[in-house]
């Protein structure tokens, strides 16, 4: 009797998520090789210029998940690895266009990818890899395939041989033949068949290179996350996610070539991709006038919890399109959200919210949810659902202020700027000297030159006195 108790309430306790699984095209339970140890892997971004809006859905997607893993598993038994590109031709050209190393370009752009992340309030990666971390393990990786027969070398080049992989496709769903039709393989002398990919490429001097068996060279894009994935978290483990159109051909080149390498492992058990974005119906492209960035949208005083907010909104599997009306409706919605729990303390997260990301990670339901418990007026459990999400979050709070500051500041500017022309005009400074001692004593710094002034606030700021100076 006692056994029948113990095995009913580790069923009732058993954590109940669902997936979409990209490989099975069917949403299944969700069953981690290890409870103790779940893992999961996210395509992160080639780091060679700003994160766009693109980049951003899958970190917030993935974000999300990662939230609800830790909740369900406890956060000591979820690894999260997200991976920064740091070799590839783009980052290469932008390097040698801008005549700086590419070192330089890469280090500021995850700075940057960092920050902005940051304020689309992500969690941090358990682990955050860079490509040129791990090249020894891509070389060992691919080593192995050429013993196997699974790759050649030629020209100067090491190529993966697709056709030695009989399951190549059953991710993307295409045939061998309609691959070829598809005008995305690159035709080129040194393959033995179209479909093969590169595993390794020479490298002139001017370009990054790495010694190898086959000479100084470097990585192809595919075999990176492969060597990367299984050195981190090991050569089966849970779940691999990305944007939709990595699943052809990175991902689909990525289970070949490590099953081929590993082939008593799994790789991933799942896949999930988010779907793409568009603006205002239309894909985003800078010849469109319609391409934004995170920071863009940052600069125009679009916050990231608003972002956040808009990525949610719409199912991962389900195209999402950025609109002006969906922006405004986003700012009034926290607006009216963050007004009623400035002074509240988060309750407890509301189980709805966790079975609606339990089932394919639905976003727009658990949205809705907080749309309920708002109506309610429960705002100690609003204000803890919400930031179980990433909205609602303390950072959003101070977010907003800064920028209420920063339009303070642009008025104190505008007054400082009238009183010091007229006393240019009058030659009389009392009045500005006056102006301009106030300022310093909020915690301001005024720098002024001959043709500018500059407000810069400094450890003693004092926002509360700042506002007294247009208060008058």
């Amino acid at each position: 009797m006692i056994t029948t108790v113990l095995i009913i309430q580790s069923i009732e306790t058993m954590p109940n998520i669902k997936i979409y699984n990209s490989i099975s095209r069917k949403k299944e339970d969700f069953l981690p090789l290890d409870p103790q140890n779940v893992r999961m892997y996210v395509c992160g971004p080639t780091v060679y210029d700003r994160a766009h809006l693109g980049n951003a859905r899958p970190v917030v997607v993935f974000d999300t998940l990662f939230r609800l893993l830790i909740e369900e598993y406890g956060e000591d038994s979820v690894t999260y690895v997200r991976n920064f590109t740091d070799i590839d031709d783009k980052i290469n050209l932008r390097a040698k266009s801008l005549g700086i190393k590419i070192s330089e370009i890469t280090d500021q752009t995850i700075d940057w990818f960092m920050e902005d992340m940051g304020h689309l309030n992500s969690l941090v990666p358990s682990v955050m890899p860079r490509a040129t971390q791990f090249v020894d393990k891509m070389i060992q990786m691919i080593e192995g395939l050429i013993k196997t027969k699974n790759a050649y070398f030629n020209e100067g080049h090491v190529l993966f041989r697709v056709r030695s992989y009989e399951h190549y496709g059953s991710l993307s769903g295409r045939s061998l033949d309609d691959m070829i039709a598809g005008a995305r393989v690159e035709v080129a002398p040194f393959k033995e068949d179209p479909l093969d990919f590169v595993l390794w490429k020479p490298s002139t001097d001017d370009l990054p290179g790495w010694e190898s068996p086959w000479g100084r060279g470097r990585p192809g894009w595919h075999i990176e996350c492969s060597a990367m994935a299984k050195e981190l978290l090991g050569g089966s483990f849970d779940i691999h996610c990305g944007g939709s159109d990595l699943k052809f051909p990175h991902h689909e080149n990525e289970i070949a070539q490590s099953n081929c390498a590993h082939p008593n492992e799994s790789f991933a058990t799942y896949w999930m991709h988010n779907e793409m974005l568009k603006v205002n119906g239309k894909k985003m492209s800078k010849s469109l006038s319609n391409f934004y960035t995170v920071n863009d949208l940052l600069q125009c005083n679009i916050s990231g919890e608003v972002i956040r907010f808009i990525l949610l909104n719409t199912h991962y599997r389900k195209p999402l399109d950025w609109t002006e009306n969906r922006v405004n409706d986003a700012k009034n919605i926290l607006k009216k959200w963050r007004s009623q729990t400035l002074n509240v303390n988060p309750g407890v997260v509301d189980r709805r919210v966790i079975e609606a990301l339990s089932d394919d990670l639905n976003t727009v339901a658990a949205i809705s949810v907080l749309h309920k418990i708002f109506n309610q007026r429960d705002y100690s459990t609003l204000l803890a659902s919400a930031r179980f999400i990433g909205l609602l979050a303390e950072t959003s709070i101070n977010e907003e202020e800064n920028e209420f500051d920063r339009k303070i500041l642009d008025k104190v500017l505008v007054i400082l700027s009238d009183k010091r022309l007229t006393a240019l005009e009058e030659k009389n400074y009392e009045d500005v000297d006056i102006y301009k001692s106030r300022i310093i004593k909020t915690g301001i710094d005024v720098q002024i030159s001959k043709d500018t002034i500059k407000l810069v606030p400094n450890s003693s700021f004092d926002r509360v006195a700042l506002r007294g100076l247009v208060d008058e």
